[in-house]
């Protein structure tokens, strides 16, 4: 089975995701960060699920969608993949360092 290893960067955006919801409601950020991890799981057996990546243009990086969340990820090997962000679609990719 794949081993899913989350990056730093991926934990903080959680964090962000949580603390940003959380000021209007503590259960629906606590639902959305439990939603975008649980749609990780799909990883575990379907490693190359989702599409690649765009702006990167690498066939080992990809994403998959949660809402409105972009999960981007790559796959290392066969055994292990790595969550690099989380990412709102509505906010500018480009300007960020990933």
């Amino acid at each position: 089975m794949v081993r899913i290893n989350w990056t730093f960067q991926a934990k903080n955006d959680l964090k962000d995701i949580a603390d940003y919801i959380s000021k209007d409601s503590v259960l629906y950020a606590k639902r959305q960060v439990l939603k975008i991890r649980n749609r990780t799981n799909i990883l575990k057996s379907q490693n190359y699920s989702g599409r690649m990546v765009s702006e990167f243009q690498n066939e080992n990086i990809k994403e998959i969608l949660e809402g409105n969340y972009r999960i981007i990820y790559r796959v290392v090997n066969k055994n292990r993949i790595d969550i690099l962000t989380i990412h709102h679609s509505s906010r500018d990719f480009l300007n960020r360092n990933i």
